[in-house]
């Protein structure tokens, strides 16, 4: 009962902390593509000024969701932009509670749902198309930029995207980071346990000698100006070459708990060993799982998930004597914004 009481209140003060006196304006959309057949969700929260009543956003009955107002006009002035990126069967909504912490410092953030790889489309055809996950954030950042009169003018040189998981991999991609599908699968060989091995295999990007030649190529976007990485995967078949001449600040979080499938590590440990000292940042939250950077869950989310998916319950735990989540994520957010605030500044 303590532990339903204390779950309860601290999805109360989440909920409160939404309603402060920075407004938060939402709208969701679709961007069409039919060249490539991949239509793509895009989901902005933004600052306004609104005094309309806000209401949840990406509420779900495992997840607790955010405070904001549909379709409020945008406020006045230049912003900074944030594009998020989510994991491997994920959606835009896993990251609403960095989103919205986001936007109350003054940024616009904008986020996808990846085709093929998000919680409802698992189309193999389109998961296979991992090369197009650094375009599909190009798209969003585009479709912002191209409607100031709903979300407020994005700042020159102000933009960043924040992955987590395989987002992640998205960020560092769009960065410039190149893959090598050699490498990764060679590393695989001597390190079969890590769970980017099983889902590069599941995706299978490399399928055929057009996608792979689309897999290795030079993915990046020179508006992006700062990367954060939130307990990425895939990072050990980046090239040495392409993360040591990274040109944009980086900012990697791991989750610090004990884990053989995503070892800190192996993965994000060992990429910032990677990438240039003097312009990355590595941050291990030691009581953090893989999981702890998707938003509360609520009381008796764990049931629900392990009766419409036997283990996947796992979601709504974070490390052995772990902070409340809510706790790991101002954390979370604490750091990107001091991180961004920095890297802009520069």
């Amino acid at each position: 009962m303590k532990t339903v009481l204390g779950a309860v209140l601290l999805i109360c003060l989440n909920i409160h902390a939404f309603a402060g006196d920075n407004p938060i304006g939402f709208r969701a959309s679709t961007l069409p593509d039919k060249q490539n057949d991949r239509p793509l969700e895009l989901a902005v929260w933004y600052p306004t000024a609104t005094t309309a009543t806000p209401q949840l956003i990406a509420d779900t009955p495992v997840f607790v969701g955010a405070l904001a107002v549909r379709d409020a006009p945008s406020a006045a002035g230049a912003h900074p932009l944030v594009v998020l990126s989510h994991g491997f069967r994920g959606n835009w909504g896993n990251q609403s509670w960095l989103a919205t912490a986001l936007v109350r410092q003054g940024y616009i953030v904008a986020a996808v749902n990846h085709p093929g790889t998000t919680t409802r489309d698992r189309n193999p055809k389109a998961a296979a198309q991992l090369s197009q996950r650094p375009v599909d954030l190009q798209r969003a950042i585009d479709a912002v930029i191209a409607q100031p009169e709903h979300f407020g003018s994005v700042a020159k040189g102000k933009i960043a995207v924040v992955g987590h998981s395989l987002g992640g991999w998205t960020a560092l991609e769009i960065a410039g980071a190149r893959f090598d599908p050699e490498r990764f699968i060679q590393d695989c060989i001597a390190h079969p346990q890590l769970s980017s091995c099983s889902t590069y295999k599941q995706i299978n990007p490399d399928s055929d000698p057009a996608s792979k030649t689309r897999l290795v190529a030079d993915l990046s976007d020179k508006r992006v100006t700062a990367i954060v990485s939130l307990d990425l995967g895939l990072s050990r078949g980046m090239t040495d070459e392409s993360l040591a001449a990274l040109p944009v600040p980086v900012l990697v979080i791991a989750a610090g708990a004990p884990s053989e499938d995503l070892p800190a590590q192996l993965e994000s440990a060992d990429l910032t060993k990677r990438l240039p000292p003097a312009t990355s940042r590595y941050v291990e939250i030691k009581d953090a799982s893989h999981f702890s950077f998707l938003s509360l869950c609520k009381p008796g989310a764990v049931a629900l998930l392990e009766e419409d998916a036997p283990g996947d319950g796992i979601i709504c735990r974070d490390g052995d004597n772990a902070r409340p989540r809510a706790l790991i994520q101002q954390q979370i957010a604490s750091l990107i914004t001091e991180f961004l605030a920095q890297s802009f500044r520069n």
